[in-house]
This record gives C-alpha cells, structure tokens and sequence, in this order.
C-alpha cells in the first residue's frame, strides 16, 4: 500500500506541477479566466454536475461489490463523457483510510487524463467529526456543542473535523448546519446550535473558521458548507421536508443570522432548504438565492442543490411541468450545482437549454467561475488527492481528548436534589434502561452510516454508558438490566429486583438513532414504554438518576418528576460515556446549560424569546412553563453575580455601551460558569421579544475567585426588524439582564432608520 500511495502522489505532482494555486484572489481569478476560456460547453455543464459515489462503483448483481472500488468504464464516462466536476457521499458505511486513499485516488487519476486535467471536488456529510472514516474523532453532535456556550471550544472541533476530512482525502465538508432549532418536533434539531439566533451564528461561525482556517488551501483545511439555506428547520408540522410558512420579517431577524454571520466567516459554499417556504420551493427562489444571499449578504461562493431537490420541483413541489423545466427554474434562481446524484439527466437537460437558448452560456459561466475558484482555493490543482503521511495525528489520544472536553462541558445538569450528585464510588448502581449500553445512543445519526444504526460496531472499542460507569467505580459495584427497549418493556421484574439491591439508580432513556425523514415522529412524548420502567422503578423507593441521551427535548415530565436528579446529554459522541461517568463521580464538574427550551407538555412549545402575549392572560394556567428554561443549567459549585454596571445611562448611534459584571465562585470547587446578557425593549413597533440573548462569555472559577466580565453593545445589536423588512434600533427603554441582575439605559436616536434590509 505505501508504494501504491508513493506512486500515485508522485503522479499527481507531475500532472499538475504546472497548475499550482496561487496565494492571492487575484491570481486564482486569472487562472479561473484563463481555464474558463478554454472550456467547451460541454465541460461547463460537467463541472456543475455532482453525483453520488454508488454512481461511479463497481456492482455485481445490482449491488455495489464488496469492497467497494471505483468501476474503470463508469468513472470514464462520468469524467470524459459527462466532465463531472464532483462526487459525494459513502456507500454503505464508513471506509478506513487507506480505502478512502484509493476511492479517490482512482477517481483524481481519471480526472487527471481529461483534456483540461481539472480534478474533481469531493464532498462529504462530516457532522461531528468525519463520521465516515473509520477510527475518526466523533464528537457531540451540534445541539451539544451548542450546551457548551463554548465557541472556542466548537471552533477546535471544526479544525480537527477539517484535519481528519482532508486525512480521508476529501476537501468539502457538507457542514455546519445553521438552520435554528426552534421546533422540537423536528427530527433534525439535534444537527443545529439550537433555538437562539446569537448562539447559533456564533458557534456556527466558530466552526466555519474552524473547518477552514486562515489559509483553506491548506492541506489540513477543507471548504465549509453552509445549510440549509433558508428556514428549512421550521417546517409547520414539524415533520422532515415538509412545507413552512415564514413571514419575511420573521426569516430575516430568526432565520437569516446564521447565514449572514458563516458567509462574513468566509463560508465558501452554501447548500439549499429542501423544503418550500410560503408555498415556493426554495431551489426555485431567485429572491432568497439571488437577490438575499448573493446581494444582500455578498455571498460569492457555490450554491449546491440538496439530494435530487430539482427534480423534486417536477415530482414532488409540482412548480414544474418537465424536469427540463425544473432545472431551467433552478439554474435561473441561482443554483451553481446539481446534486444529481444518481444519473446524468440534470447535465442533458442543462445542455439542451442552452443550445435552445432558454439559459444563455454566460449564466453558466457564472456557476462555473465560481465552482472553478473554490477548487483553486482548496489547492485541488496542486493536490488533488494529499500525503497519507501528513497526518500522524488522525485519532489521535490529544484529538479524543478535545472531544472528551466537549462532552464535559456540554452535559447539563438539570436537577440535582439534595445534592445528590455527584454520587460516591463505593456505592451500588444499577445501570439501566435503553441508553444505558450502546454507543448508538452516544452518537445517533450522521454516525459511521446515515442513521447511526451500527455504532456498536464501528465504535465497539469506545465505553457505553454502562462501562464507563464500570471502569469508573469498579464492575462489582455495578448491575445492568436493560428494563426497556425504547418502545416497550422488557423483563421490567428483573430491573426491580436489582433495583432492590443497588443503593441508587442510573436510569438512561432516549432515542434510537435516526436522520432525516426516518427521525420524524407523530408525537414528542417520550415512549410510553420508558415512562413505565421509570415508574415501576420508583416504586423501589430508591433515588434515580435520570440520564436523557436524545437528539430533541421528548416530554419526559412523568418520568423526570421521579428522579432525585436530571442529567442531558444530547448525543455526546465517542466520548460521551467517559464524560458523564466523570460528571456523575465528581471527576468532572458539569457546565452545559440549555441550547433550547425544554417543553413540559407535547402541545407547549414556545421558545425562550416569546412575545409577551404568549405569556398568556393573568388569570390563563396554560402560559409560558416550560420544564427548563433555554441557558438553564446546574454545576456542582454555586455563583454570585454582582456590581451590572452600564458605561451611560443612554446609547446613541455610533457609540458603544459597556457592560460590566462581577462572577465570583463562591462554592467549594472549580467550576465554569456562561454568562449570558440578554436584552429586552419595553417598547417598540413590532411587539418585542420577551428578551433576547446578545452575548455570552464562558469562564472558569477556582473557589472563592471573583472575575469582572466585560461586555459591548451597539445600536446593531439591539436591532430588530421591523414590518417592512429593515433592520432599524428604534429610541426606546431597554433592560440588560445577567443572571439576576438588571440595568437600563436608553436608545436616542435622530437619525433616519436604515431601510436597506442588510443584516
């Protein structure tokens, strides 16, 4: 294998040693020029092609072969017949990487002999972690990286994500997921930062900055993928893929923030909502591809289709009569490329129209430019495949430490009677219930397959819950039932009975893994199944520790209102096990607090920065109650907040607001602590927002140690907008709450409102 990689390296180096990137934008412009100038159409049209890798596999009997290995006449035709300018996705489950070394190698070699030798450009679903190379650093899926309110820490995990993506010889990364999680019912909350749109654009633009760096033609940095593009997380019943309804204001001041701040970042690609808002599919949106993205927020990158979403305006959005007509709406709404991904009919129809001359070749030149320069950038010309020997540190002990931090410091400590936790190492536990023994509940989807559904597998030399919890306090001191599936019970006698025995129990509910579609749900209580073993082991009269391992809030009040504590884990990833078996002990002190807002009932569900009215009337029992509030969250320490102290009593245009606050630890051990501010307008045209987080800080204490935090504020920031869609700070009274502190000040303003609509 070693002098096959030699080999093919050494190749590579002679083909394209006359095609090196250049370091400045305007040398890549020039090169971008030169080489579009000598493309036919035909190869225009290629590079705006993307197909699945199964596309291009060898298969037997309708069935990819095992191993899988790229097919010699399939990856001709897709590269000299069809040009194809990029191919996505695993088939079946992870690779390790020296399979991932030869996939793509073979595809760069075929790439290479084309007339114009440009190398294809790989893409990948790396949600947490690269999830599809095998021995990879899974870390918490992205609603954990949220709990940690740590951008600093969500950054380090983008740059080792990018590190281990392009170690597995792929330079796009189909990440981070920007749409806000405001709706639990969603099966796909788990992918984003949660419901607040500050703590979403600031982790999200964390991560970008993580997955490329200060130089992304560096071979340890890879393009970030934005999506996706635009509201497609708050779909009106809840449900994947389906059709939402968002006033423009609305999007602008919940939905676009994300995006705005990841293309300010330097996201170089951007993928769309595959869904339909106001009843007009997305892809076909030449308002919010073009006009939003592109003028407003100067977006200059790619804009990728989602899997056969232009076909899906024909077959499913019913917006198109033909396909052919479907790719002319998307390609004039904006689109620069088609994920396909399981034929060429997108590149024969795209063909067609411009020799029809319905698309002029200049709206093609447009995309291509543009897909062109994101190659040049990624350095693909120079090195379209890497050096296996340039990264000693894939799965790495130091890169499984940082994941290990990032489950620390995401786990959230809800409730905690009594002081309960952290409990004692000489005691007995029993471990019990669905999530208690399988790494599918650490990692949930996105993790080695699609749905996550062999995790124990692939991730078969990390700890469960139930062996971390033994490693921790010794196997003798610890007993398993399983109790329940997630679904229903199973041998629940036997649970009870060694229940009996045990001085305190474990109790670990949840989900199964899924993504997508498959994670979509009729109702958010949490099966009653699972309600019934935690019932039943109540009844023991022993104290429970109710662990949640879930990628959405599920209604647990039942449950939950027997536990002596409450622990959230999210998906927590490979070290997720290691991580709450340190909390649990006291080797770890926990620090998440909420990147949502935790639902007590199923038909409750109102987010943290509700309208006043949503409070309900004075004398209406069905107001805002949530079972946690979003930024709720336990430590095993306690914290004072004293001396909010506010530079001026008013704030004007051009001046900033300092904002001062005094933390001290006053418990008996080391703990960190996020500060939120928040703000709130007493007053103002459209109904404001209860409050509305507008910064934070994450800080560590030791014992009796005091911390003064400074924070800034603009007229920008207390922004909203209004009912024309402009972003306006409107003269009025606001309040800054910490913790439980509160100061006000006063916006003054004789200045015009700005009536642009930028962000």
């Amino acid at each position: 294998m070693k002098k096959l990689m030699f080999s093919v390296a050494l190749l590579f180096s002679v083909i394209y040693t006359n095609a090196q990137p250049g370091k400045h934008a305007g040398d890549i412009d020039k090169k971008v020029a030169a080489l579009l100038a000598k493309m036919s159409l035909d190869e225009k049209i290629g590079q705006m092609t993307q197909v699945t890798l199964d596309v291009v596999l060898h298969t037997a009997n309708g069935k990819a072969t095992q191993p899988e290995i790229i097919d010699p006449d399939k990856i001709k035709i897709a590269i000299e017949k069809y040009h194809v300018g990029s191919i996505l996705n695993v088939s079946g489950g992870a690779y390790t990487r020296e399979h991932w070394y030869k996939i793509i190698s073979d595809i760069q070699q075929q790439a290479a002999q084309s007339r114009l030798k440009i190398p294809v450009i790989y893409g990948i679903d790396a949600m947490h972690g690269q999830n599809y190379v095998q021995g990879s650093t899974l870390f918490p899926q992205e609603i954990g990286m949220a709990a940690t309110f740590n951008p600093e820490l969500a950054q380090r995990e983008g740059a080792i994500t990018a590190y281990e993506t392009r170690a597995s010889y792929i330079p796009w990364d189909f990440s981070p997921v920007l749409d806000l999680g405001r709706n639990p019912l969603w099966p796909r909350i788990y992918e984003t930062f949660g419901e607040d749109p500050y703590l979403a654009k600031t982790m999200g633009a964390a991560v970008v900055s993580g997955y490329q760096g200060s130089d992304v033609s560096s071979k340890y940095n890879v393009a970030s993928c934005m999506k996706h593009y635009l509201g497609y997380s708050f779909p009106l019943d809840g449900k994947d893929r389906t059709p939402a309804w968002i006033p423009d204001r609305y999007m602008r001041e919940y939905f676009l923030p994300t995006f705005a701040a990841a293309v300010k970042a330097g996201a170089m690609s951007v993928m769309v909502n595959s869904s339909e808002i106001n009843g007009v599919p997305v892809h076909a949106s030449k308002y919010l591809l073009t006009d939003v993205l592109r003028g407003e927020l100067g977006f200059k990158g790619v804009i990728v289709t989602d899997w056969q979403d232009i076909k899906y305006l024909h077959d499913r959005h019913h917006i198109a009569a033909t396909q052919k007509d479907a790719v002319l709406i998307a390609i004039n709404a904006g689109i620069d490329m088609s994920m396909v991904p399981l034929d060429y009919t997108f590149y024969d129809l795209l063909h067609q129209l411009v020799k029809e001359g319905r698309i002029h070749e200049s709206r093609i030149d447009e995309s291509v430019r543009r897909i062109l320069t994101m190659k040049y950038k990624l350095g693909l010309f120079e090195r379209p495949v890497g050096d296996p020997n340039d990264y000693p540190k894939f799965g790495s002990a130091e890169f499984s430490a940082v994941s290990l931090k990032a489950a620390t410091e995401s786990i959230t400590l809800l409730k905690n009677d009594n002081n309960i936790l952290p409990l004692k190492k000489n005691i007995k536990v029993l471990v019990t219930g669905p999530a208690a023994n399988t790494m599918k509940a650490l990692n949930g989807g996105w993790s080695y397959t699609w749905q996550g559904d062999f995790s124990d597998q692939y991730a078969a030399d990390k700890n469960t819950i139930l062996e971390a919890i033994k490693h921790k306090i010794g196997g003798d001191n610890v007993a398993y039932e399983v109790g329940a599936s997630y679904d229903s019970l199973l041998d629940v006698e036997s649970a009870v009975k060694a229940a009996k025995k045990a001085d305190v129990i474990v109790l670990c509910l949840g989900e199964h893994p899924y993504a997508e579609n498959p994670g979509n749900i009729d109702d958010l209580n949490l099966p009653l199944a699972q309600t019934e073993l935690a019932n039943e082991l109540a009844k023991t009269g022993k104290s429970i520790i109710l662990v949640m391992a879930e990628g959405r809030p599920r209604i647990i009040t039942e449950a939950e209102s027997k536990s002596a504590a409450t622990v959230m884990t999210y998906l927590s990833g490979n070290e997720g096990g290691n991580a709450l078996a340190d909390i649990l002990f006291g080797d770890a002190n926990p620090s998440g607090r909420l990147p949502f807002t935790y639902p007590r009932y199923a038909n409750a569900l109102v987010n943290y920065y509700r309208k006043n009215i949503e409070n309900g009337n004075g004398d209406d029992a069905h107001g805002y109650n949530p079972l946690y509030e979003f930024g709720f969250g336990l430590s095993y320490t306690s914290f004072a907040y004293s001396n909010l102290r506010i530079s001026q009593p008013t704030l004007k245009a051009g001046q900033t607001l300092t904002v001062t606050v005094d933390i001290k630890n006053t418990g008996g051990r080391e703990g960190k602590e996020s500060v939120l501010l928040y703000t709130r307008e007493e007053y103002a045209s459209i109904t404001p927002d209860t409050k509305r987080l507008r910064a934070f800080q994450k800080i560590a204490l030791q014992p009796g140690e005091t911390r003064t935090l400074t924070f800034k504020l603009t007229p920008q920031d207390i922004a909203f907008i209004n009912d024309k869609s402009e972003s306006v700070a409107e003269a009025g009274e606001f309040k800054v709450e910490i913790g439980n502190l509160v100061q006000r000040f006063n916006y003054v303003t004789d200045a015009i409102p700005d009536r642009t609509g930028k962000l």
